[in-house]
């Protein structure tokens, strides 16, 4: 990671292994590959949506089995990494906002200040997960947001934006 006037953005010498990494042929090279892509998870939006047919591929007893789904992932996720924005470095005197959203394949969030994202996070879901109702997997959008960015957000207000009207009603 390198410091951009203001921001951070993604180390180029890094980002170029990654745009040439080659197709992986077994676990291990999607294990390295996931490694390196992983260090700059807070750089993509939707990390770890994009990335869970690869991460499957590394559960115990799974045949190592390279199909159009995993192939689509790692392309996605290469051209994610090679375009991903400088972050803004945080300022404490200007309010936070925590963006969220929730798919049927997972959930994720933005942490703003003004038009300038400062990090992305991500969680695929499991079968367990993906049965909650949009409004159940929003919350869990929003507190999995507010834990892991708890220490930005605990010295002042923030602000939350989500699609779901239903959470408006926690202000009070």
């Amino acid at each position: 990671m390198k410091s951009a006037g203001g921001g951070v953005r993604t180390d180029g010498k890094n980002i170029a292994a990654v745009q040439n990494w080659p197709t992986p042929t077994n676990v291990k090279e999607v294990r390295g590959f996931l490694v390196l892509a992983g260090y700059y998870r807070k750089f993509v939006k939707n990390f770890g949506i994009i990335s869970r047919p690869l991460t499957d591929l590394l559960k115990k007893n799974t045949v190592f089995c390279w199909t159009e789904l995993e192939e689509a992932a790692f392309q996605e996720l290469k051209k994610a990494l090679v375009t991903a924005p400088a972050l803004a470095l945080p300022e404490f005197k200007v309010q936070f906002e925590i963006e969220t959203d929730a798919s049927d394949k997972g959930i994720g969030a933005v942490l703003r200040q003004g038009k300038h994202p400062v990090a992305f996070l991500s969680k695929s879901l499991g079968p367990k997960n993906r049965a909650l109702s949009t409004y159940e997997k929003e919350g869990l959008a929003i507190l999995m947001a507010v834990d892991h960015w708890r220490t930005y957000l605990q010295h002042d207000e923030f602000i939350i934006h989500t699609d779901q009207r239903s959470p408006v009603h926690l202000e009070d």
